[in-house]
């Protein structure tokens, strides 16, 4: 071991890629066997003939005949492919090496002398410089393992010499077929002689083989390599195959042990039992056929039980019966050749089923509305509504309601038709033989004629409604009982579906605890199912209709019960609809969604009776109202037809729990006209009054001091006129509202009236209480804007012929116009009181009129004003301080400011008078103080002085001297200017 450590050793060798000297010894894997071990390789990889890769390792070609430490005693490949050791470093495949291997002791060779520590101590000292340095470079540039590795040679030479190979022949997909392939591998070039060339062709051809024959000696030497590696891998798998075919002959024979124990088995236990079962089988199958033939002759006698159902109107049953049919004919006896036509006879059979039931239907619901309309809502012949429903449900014939829908357009008109023909066989003042259109007849009738019949239809169509409501709501019991039903056995089949379930774990608990106690599982299926098919039986025996058509005990019989006969008689329920008791025993088919659609619908049927009803009026509404008819009427004749229309209106929402809005709209629509006309009629009779208006203050009757009485706590009500005494009570001057006197004029006080009426009429009429509220801000707009023209403006003087506009015809119109003003909070409340809340947005009409208004008085104060001081400026532009005192300029002023308050303080509350005064003494302290600042006229105390103090003293004194004046704050000091 020695030896062969020693012999693979190497000198030091300078590298040559460093400036400084790096050495690099090659090490003994023997001795790094504490730094890096790895796993042996399976597949050792063998030299590839590089001098530099080539080990120490005897050569078995060269040194077969030579003497090798492989002959000395201890054998060196046993000892180290011991398989008794724990680990192996060797990589031979063989098979017989280190079978005898005795462990010995190796005696010491004589050759080689004792070494001793002591002689490494020179080499030692010379070498700890070096060493020091080594392990410097180490931290700096960490050692490459893979460059020492010898096998890292062999790699390299086996990948440069598979390189020299073309990729073309490692492809996966290379097929000499390949034309492309063919000619990239054998290029033709090589081949053509042509020209003269053949000498230069063979010896590239000679070339291509010979390339050829080196790729093919490359690759057969790497797959040699591979095998070579691979060989201990070999002779294992040759190992394991050995023991595998042992394993398998053991197998082979046990199996045969097995099959042969098995046949026995069965001939001895199974042949027996398996006979018994097969006659078991044959005899069950001989009960089927009985049975099958027994429900045939059931099936046979399924046409004439029909007619005998259809005989005695039993709709649903007959349909039962042939859906049953149906269903055993596409079940249990599909394919037998008798019965062949009877599913298309069948079919046919139920056509004429539902013709049948639609017609009757039909008959029911136009007897039923066509009823004299008396005071009675009961639905007659229930028992056959109910049926007739069930039958068209059953058959799908959801239009059914269609049907219903054009009886009641029918019955609606003939209702009206005939009331008509019979209010005007009463009227001796119609001819119908002359007049023979019901809308001419109509025409023709006085207003109390026509509203007594028009009244007398609305109350034949609320008996109308109520017996469709009726009706239509046993139809929608019927609907929501077949509902409720199918959400019933929707619940019952999930409950026997977790019943069942249940059931089976029960058993299947059973059947363990059976087999554990080494009991026989069939008996255990015998005893658990005995008990559920006497169940069973028992269930199909009670639930077994009475009526049926076949008559005989095959429906009693379990083994001739079918599936779908079976379901059907367990879906039997019992209910009742409006007293009426129902037996459901077939499940009509109809989703839940269908039948919810269904319901919706004959809902939808009541609000349409309530829709055509008001349509029906509505037309007859408009055949009076085609000439203008009630545009004609008064207030007192509309009012009491809108309130028979509203009430019949309320009728309607009551019954049918919804508001048909056709009625009401065509009875707003004339009430429109009706507001338009009324609207024109006031705003014309206010025009007149106000062009014949000569301003002037008017007394104010008892009957219009009672109209504004009335409108007290905010609320307008027309008082109701006296029959005596009305005569001997005399008029006043003023009009009294809330305590204060309101001078005004006669028109102002027909105003009142008016509103009063346009009030009223909204208490009445609720439908037009916007349509009122824009004509009366509209009226109050024109007064405004009339009055204004006719004062303010001057339009009097050619309107009436008035002579002039004097201060009391302004102070009048403030007057009357601040009195309107004091009412429009109340009316505005009035309106809003009868308004829906998404509708106050109008009320802003009223914050604009009172806004105008107060702009009106605010202006006619300003031309009072104006009119002063337009005196003042006249006059004291001429004034000067001289005797005698008081001046001419200041009496005439004080004269023409008395007169002033003459013309205004009766007609204008004392406030309101000094108000206006102040600032007629505003603008007489300017012009004053600016004719004195003209005459250099100032408070010194001197002559000038003393004179203006008179007359502004004879001043100060006769407008205290006036009414309502004596406390005013004149200011007069402000008159002179103020010393610097």
């Amino acid at each position: 071991m020695y030896a062969m450590a020693s012999s693979r050793s190497s000198s030091l060798v300078p590298h040559s890629n460093s400036n400084k000297p790096f050495y690099k010894k090659s090490f003994d894997p023997a001795q790094q066997v504490g730094l890096m071990r790895s796993l042996p390789d399976v597949c050792p990889k063998e030299p590839t003939g590089d001098s530099n890769s080539l080990c120490d390792e005897p050569s078995v070609v060269a040194d077969q005949h030579k003497w090798t430490i492989y002959h000395s005693k201890v054998n060196l490949p046993a000892a180290l492919n011991d398989p008794r050791l724990a680990k192996r470093e060797s990589d031979f495949f063989t098979k017989t090496w280190g079978q005898d291997f005795v462990e010995s002791d190796v005696l010491p060779s004589p050759n080689l002398p004792q070494v001793t520590k002591e002689e490494f101590s020179l080499y030692s000292q010379q070498t700890v410089t070096r060493e020091k340095s080594h392990e410097k470079w180490k931290t700096v540039c960490p050692m490459k393992e893979d460059f020492n590795r010898p096998s890292y040679s062999h790699v390299h030479k086996s990948s440069a010499d598979l390189e020299q190979v073309p990729k073309i022949f490692m492809k996966p997909d290379f097929a000499l077929e390949d034309s492309l392939t063919f000619n990239a591998v054998l290029p033709w070039s090589h081949f053509s002689s042509a020209g003269g060339k053949g000498s230069r062709d063979t010896a590239s051809s000679k070339l291509l083989q010979e390339k050829l024959s080196h790729y093919l000696d490359i690759v057969e030497v790497n797959i040699a390599h591979q095998i070579s590696m691979r060989s201990e891998a070999f002779f294992h798998a040759m190992t394991s195959q050995h023991e595998l075919q042992d394993y398998l002959r053991k197998t082979s024979q046990a199996v045969r042990m097995l099959r042969d124990k098995i046949s026995q088995i069965d001939r001895v236990m199974c042949e027996g039992s398996l006979q018994i079962l097969r006659q078991a089988l044959t005899r069950n199958n001989c009960t089927k056929l009985y049975n099958k033939l027994k429900l045939m002759a059931t099936v046979h006698q399924t046409q004439p039980t029909v007619q005998l159902l259809l005989s005695t109107s039993e709709y649903v049953g007959a349909l039962d019966l042939i859906a049953t049919t149906q269903e055993v004919l596409q079940q249990e006896l599909q394919g037998i050749h008798s019965f062949r036509h009877l599913g298309s006879q069948l079919c046919e059979l139920e056509k004429l089923i539902d013709k049948m039931i639609v017609s009757e239907f039909t008959s029911y619901v136009r007897s039923d509305l066509n009823r004299p309309l008396e005071e009675d809502c009961q639905v007659v012949e229930e028992e056959r509504l109910v049926s007739l429903v069930f039958g068209l449900l059953k058959q799908r014939k959801l239009d059914f309601f269609e049907i219903y829908s054009d009886e009641m357009m029918s019955t609606a008109k003939n209702i009206v038709k005939q009331c008509v023909i019979n209010s005007i066989f009463q009227i001796e003042e119609i001819d119908s033989e002359v007049v023979t259109k019901l809308a001419d007849q109509i025409r023709m009738m006085s207003f109390s004629q026509w509203l007594g019949l028009f009244q007398d239809i609305l109350m034949k169509f609320t008996i109308f409604i109520g017996r469709v409501k009726a009706t239509l709501s046993i139809i929608r019991n019927v609907v929501l009982l077949v509902l409720d039903k199918n959400q019933k056995m929707r619940e019952m089949e999930m409950l026997a579906v977790q019943q069942n379930l249940q059931k089976e774990t029960n058993l299947d608990n059973d059947l363990a605890y059976l087999t554990h106690e080494g009991l026989f599982i069939s008996d255990a299926y015998r005893e658990g199912e005995f008990p559920l098919a006497v169940n069973n039986t028992n269930f199909q025996r009670n639930s077994s209709p009475s009526s049926d058509p076949s008559g005989s005990d095959s429906v009693s019989d379990p083994d001739c019960a079918t599936d779908s006969s079976s379901s059907k008689e367990h879906n039997l329920s019992t209910a009742t609809t409006g007293g009426i008791e129902i037996i459901l025993n077939e499940e009509l088919k109809l989703t839940d969604l269908e039948l919810g659609k269904i319901a919706n619908y004959i809902q939808e049927l009541i609000y349409e009776a309530s829709d055509i009803c008001h349509d029906r009026c509505v037309k007859f509404l408009l055949a009076k109202a085609k000439e203008g008819f009630l545009e004609k009427l008064n207030s007192a004749e509309f009012v009491s037809l809108s309130r028979s229309v509203e009430l019949f209106v309320l009728d309607t929402e009551k019954i049918c729990g919804r508001r048909s809005m056709s009625l009401r709209g065509a009875l707003q629509s004339q009430a429109n006209k009706f507001v338009n006309r009324f609207h024109e009629e006031r705003r014309t009779k206010l025009s007149l009054l106000l062009d014949n208006e000569r301003w002037k203050q008017a007394d104010v009757p008892a009957e219009f001091q009672d109209l504004v009485d009335s409108i007290t706590d905010a609320k307008i009500v027309l008082p109701e006129r006296r029959s005596g005494g009305s005569e001997e009570r005399k008029p006043r001057d003023y009009l009294i509202v809330d305590g204060h006197k309101y001078a005004v004029v006669g028109t102002v006080l027909l105003l009142i009236r008016m509103i009063l009426e346009y009030c009223s009429c909204v208490d009445d009429i609720p439908s037009i209480t916007t349509d009122m509220l824009t004509r009366l801000s509209d009226l109050l707009k024109y007064f405004n804007s009339r009055s204004c023209q006719l004062v303010l403006g001057a339009g009097a003087l050619q309107v009436v012929g008035l002579k002039t506009i004097t201060t009391k015809n302004l102070a009048l119109s403030s007057r009357c116009l601040q009195l309107i003003v004091h009412y429009i909070p109340v009316i505005r409340a009035h309106f809003e009181a009868r308004m829906q809340p998404k509708q106050y947005s109008m009320l802003r009409q009223f914050d604009h009129i009172t806004k105008d208004y107060n702009d009106h008085i605010a202006e006619i104060s300003a031309k009072l004003v104006t009119i002063m001081e337009g005196l003042f400026e006249r006059l004291l532009s001429k004034y000067e301080v001289k005797a005698p005192v008081p001046s001419t300029c200041f009496r005439t002023i004080c004269k023409q400011m008395a007169k002033m308050h003459e013309a205004i303080y009766d007609v204008l509350p004392e406030g309101q008078t000094q108000t206006l005064f102040l600032r007629i003494n505003s603008n007489y302290i300017l012009h004053l103080k600016t004719q004195l600042s003209h005459l250099n006229v100032i408070n010194d105390g001197g002559p000038q002085h003393g004179l203006v103090a008179a007359d502004i003293a004879f001043y100060t004194g006769n407008l205290q001297a006036l009414k309502g004046l004596k406390d005013l704050d004149l200011n007069l000091g402000d008159i002179w200017e103020q010393k610097r």
